[in-house]
Parts: structure tokens; C-alpha cells; sequence
């Protein structure tokens, strides 16, 4: 492609309008510094737009999750609903102006450094077009791509075959039999959501999770500031069992780490319940422990500990997929999942004005710090 073919309208190129995307964007305009936002749906923080379920609220507290420069409004809830928070991000593009910046519908096709034009990044959008800048900030998000297994029968399964960003309300599930795969924060709560609109809910849970409260989460994070990092985690566990007590006769196994450390080495968060567990101590939620083996006729479900059950409807609370790996012509500062390769101080830096914001599983809290540090370190270079 000839240099000719790729705009260079802006120094500084951001991938995806996400909570991430917005917070670099307008960490950039604090500080003057033009950029591009290539997004490839059609509004701003898609999953929070189209793709929550209805009750979805944010588990932490309000000020953990604020964006940069921007405080949520005092008369908010502690926990912000997804309602007011899309209200929240709607005020927080207009006032740092990032409607303009915004090109929707421009999946990225690839990126590259001093391919196109000497000593820049060109980024080719499924549109056609081009673009070309000094700096690259890849903010397209943990939650890009849903995933869904390979499961033997699925596409013969003859009901509902949901992923948890098609999911809206247990409403639509009243008297069914619905089966959650999954059992991360969504997978828990869209569980406790069918279970409030009548549905027969089971939960496959296969591993070891940590259950904690959204008090024993604000608590901790309180508390990490003043005491050593392990003697926190202990105290949160012993909170747990004086809460929650022995739920491994409900099919529920706690790990033998920590909730914090195993966040911090495999980015598995501790579920935040939010009314699950009493559903499933009072027997409105079934626990299944093993996995899928297949979907045989007539909707059975057969697990491999060779029990099966019939459903009417699946829900795969199954989390996501990043696809960085496939676009972005550099492996400097990210892994083959899309995610920060080391997680320390300069994490979200790569080479030659590459950086990265919210891909080091650090949430709201630590994407807006990123973004902060990445504004900054573009002025220096500017």
C-alpha cells in the first residue's frame, strides 16, 4: 500500500470506545494532545450499551470505578447500576468532547509499525481505510469476543442457546429448566436471576471458587492499604466462612490460595454474591460439578460423571476471547490472550509508542490509572 493511501490526521490512535478507550481519550484531551478512536460497533461501551443483562450492577464501589477526572454524581448509589452508568459514560464523552473522536464501525484488520508509512503505525480497518500515527493505544477491551465451547451436540440442542451477552432477564426462562455453564460473577447472577423469575436453574461448577461480599471486597481493599497483603487475604477468608460457612456440601469448593493471590497470578476474580449462595443453600439453584460430555436427543444433557438432566434452555456464562493476537503486528508488551505480558510498572508500554490500557485485569480502578500514564508519557515524547 502506497504512503499515500493512509490518513495522518491525529498523533495518537486509540482501538476500541470501551470504558478503557474513553478513559485514554479523555486523559489525552486533559493535556491537548489530538487523537483517533476506532470503534467497531456502533456506539460507545458496547457491552455496557447492548450486550448486560438488565440487573447488572458494578460489584465495587462507586469511587473505585470512576473514570479519570470525572467523579460519579453524589446522589449515585454506592454500586452503580448499568443504567446509570451508561448515563454516566454518555455525560463523560460529552464533557471531555469524544464524540468527534469516535469513528464507529472500524474493526481493526491489522496494525503495524513503519510498514506503511516510516516511523509510525498504520492501522487498517474493516472499512477499507487507513490510518496512520506516532503513537498506537490498544484498549479493545478483556471482554472483546464471546466465547462460546465446543460442546458435542450443542447445535442439535432444541431450545434456547444463550451467551451471557444475549442474556436480558430471567423473565423470558419463567417455569423453564435452564442450565448456567459458568460459574464467574455472570454466570452466579444470571443464576440468581432465573431463579427470582421461577426458572428451574442449574449451575455447572467445576473448579474451586472463592465467594466474598461486596463489604469483605471494600474492606480489603481498605485494609491493603495499612496491612500486609497476606494477613488481608486471611482476614477476607475467615469473613467468608463466618458468612457463607461450609459450602462444599452444596458442590461449592473453596481453593486452597487466596481470593487476591489467585487474582493477582491467573486473573480469576472471587465471586461477589449478591443472593446466590441463599438460593442455592434453600435449593433454587442447583450446583452440577462436573462438565458437559454431550447433548444427546430430547435436550439431555449428559456430564461426565455420566448424570444427566433435561433442559429447556442454556446459558453460557463462558467469558470471552481477545483477538489482538491476530491484528496487531507486535508481541513487545502483549501475550497470545491479549493481556499484559507482565504485569509491573510499565506494563502498559511497548516499543516504539505502543502502549496498552485495560488489559492488565486490574478493572476500572487500574485501567484509569493506565490511561493516566500513558496520556503522560505521549506528552514527554511530544
Amino acid at each position: 500500500m502506497a504512503q499515500s493511501e493512509a490518513q495522518d490526521h491525529a498523533p495518537v490512535i486509540i482501538i476500541g470506545a470501551g470504558t478503557s478507550g474513553l478513559a485514554a481519550g479523555a486523559c489525552l484531551r486533559t493535556l491537548s494532545i489530538p487523537f483517533l478512536i476506532l470503534e467497531r460497533e456502533d456506539c460507545f461501551a458496547s457491552l455496557w450499551q447492548k450486550y448486560a443483562y438488565d440487573r447488572l450492577k458494578i460489584h465495587l464501589k462507586k469511587h473505585i470505578c470512576q473514570l479519570p477526572h470525572a467523579a460519579f454524581p453524589a446522589c449515585y448509589p454506592d454500586y452503580v447500576p448499568r443504567e446509570l452508568f451508561i448515563h454516566y459514560l454518555s455525560d463523560y464523552v460529552s464533557r471531555f468532547q469524544l464524540g468527534p473522536s469516535i469513528l464507529y464501525g472500524r474493526a481493526v484488520e491489522w496494525a503495524s509499525y513503519d510498514d506503511v508509512v516510516p516511523g509510525k503505525w498504520a492501522v487498517r480497518a474493516s472499512s477499507g481505510e487507513v490510518w496512520a500515527a506516532r503513537f498506537l493505544v490498544v484498549a479493545s477491551g478483556e471482554t472483546a469476543h464471546p466465547h462460546t465451547p465446543r460442546v458435542d451436540g450443542l447445535d442439535r440442542f432444541d431450545g434456547k442457546v444463550l451467551h451471557s451477552t444475549q442474556y436480558k432477564s430471567g423473565e423470558d426462562f419463567r417455569n423453564d429448566a435452564v442450565l448456567v455453564v459458568g460459574s464467574g460473577n455472570s454466570g452466579m447472577e444470571v443464576s440468581l436471576d432465573l431463579a427470582n423469575h421461577g426458572a428451574k436453574t442449574s449451575i455447572i461448577v467445576r473448579s474451586p471458587v472463592h465467594i466474598l461480599t461486596k463489604e469483605i471486597m471494600y474492606w480489603s481493599g481498605f485494609l491493603l492499604k495499612y496491612l500486609p497483603f497476606k494477613v488481608v487475604e486471611s482476614v477476607a477468608v475467615i469473613l467468608s466462612k463466618l458468612v457463607f460457612g461450609n459450602m462444599s456440601k452444596y458442590g461449592i469448593i473453596r481453593p486452597s490460595e487466596g481470593p487476591f493471590t489467585m487474582k493477582l497470578k491467573y486473573g480469576k476474580f472471587p465471586i461477589i454474591d449478591v443472593g446466590t449462595c441463599k438460593k442455592i443453600k434453600a435449593g433454587e439453584i442447583q450446583v452440577l460439578t462436573a462438565e458437559i460430555e454431550r447433548i444427546k436427543g430430547n435436550n439431555e444433557v449428559l456430564l461426565k460423571n455420566g448424570k444427566s438432566y433435561h433442559f429447556d434452555s442454556i446459558i453460557l456464562c463462558t467469558g470471552f476471547r481477545r483477538s489482538t493476537n491476530l491484528w496487531l503486528k507486535d508481541d513487545s508488551m502483549l501475550n497470545e490472550d491479549g493481556f499484559a505480558k507482565q504485569i509491573g510498572q510499565n506494563h502498559w508500554k511497548g516499543k516504539k509508542g505502543l502502549y496498552c490500557v485495560g488489559l492488565a485485569r486490574r478493572g476500572f480502578y487500574g485501567a484509569g490509572i493506565e490511561a493516566q500514564n500513558v496520556a503522560n508519557d505521549i506528552k514527554s515524547l511530544l
